[in-house]
């Protein structure tokens, strides 16, 4: 069986990342060496730091990134992309032009190679505070995503990657806060919880959180957190038979 990959939250065009066409070209370099083995790839969110899709426009940037997962569909990989709460405002360029299968709802339950998935970015899930819920709510309205969009592109645009910045710099050196413990993890406590109703999971894989990490939850489930691709440069493989988390050190790591 070919393997698939699981990787998310590279926030493509960060200004907050100073070194941000290295980090595009590792991430393209990691999908190149995996082009030829791979059954599919999930990309679970936030890829970009900011993605606003107007009718006729589309952010500048990403030439590499978009252009090798246009070809890993052309070689007959199937790439999934999971929107996230940075890239949440697509269209269908993705679509239509790099050949991408899209995920626009908050999480999606699948098969693969016989065991259950729980797949989704992440944000949302077990987090009850109401300044973030509410700013999510604002976020999926239609009518706020039209104002925005009678935003010229160079403003708007502009405007998100400023905010997606800022809020990055919040954190202390720009950077997540590490593990929590289980207790107070949120995406932990969602999985744990969604596991005592739907007891077929065989494993949840998230992003959003910024960190790497693997847990068993149950004799037959695990739930797995993805890290990142500025920082970590992590990802899961799964073979059919066998899960796990890595990182990638190129020229270095064989996928």
């Amino acid at each position: 069986m070919k393997p698939v990959y699981f990787l998310s939250d590279a926030h493509l065009g960060s200004w907050a990342i100073t070194s941000r066409r290295m980090q595009e070209r590792r991430l393209v370099n990691f999908l190149d060496s995996i082009k030829h083995k791979a059954a599919a790839v999930y990309f679970l969110g936030d890829m970009f730091d900011f993605w606003f899709e107007y009718r006729q426009a589309v952010p500048r940037g990403f030439t590499r990134f978009l252009g090798k997962i246009s070809e890993l569909s052309d070689l007959g990989v199937e790439v999934h992309y999971f929107t996230g709460n940075h890239d949440l405002w697509m269209l269908n360029y993705l679509e239509e032009e790099c050949g991408v299968i899209l995920h626009r709802e908050t999480s999606t339950t699948c098969e693969i190679y016989g065991s259950i998935f729980y797949l989704a970015h992440g944000d949302g899930l077990g987090d009850s505070s109401r300044g973030f819920r509410f700013l999510r709510a604002i976020f999926h309205n239609r009518l706020c995503q039209r104002l925005f969009r009678m935003l010229h592109p160079d403003i708007g645009l502009a405007f998100g990657l400023e905010w997606a910045r800022r809020s990055r710099m919040k954190r202390e050196d720009g950077v997540e806060p590490p593990f929590l413990g289980e207790d107070r993890e949120h995406l932990i406590r969602f999985a744990k919880e969604y596991l005592k109703d739907h007891p077929d999971i065989n494993y949840f894989v998230f992003g959003h959180r910024h960190i790497d990490y693997d847990l068993m939850l149950s004799r037959n489930c695990r739930v797995a957190i993805l890290g990142d691709w500025i920082r970590l440069f992590t990802y899961a493989v799964f073979d059919g038979e066998h899960f796990f988390l890595e990182d990638y050190i190129e020229g270095e790591t064989q996928p």
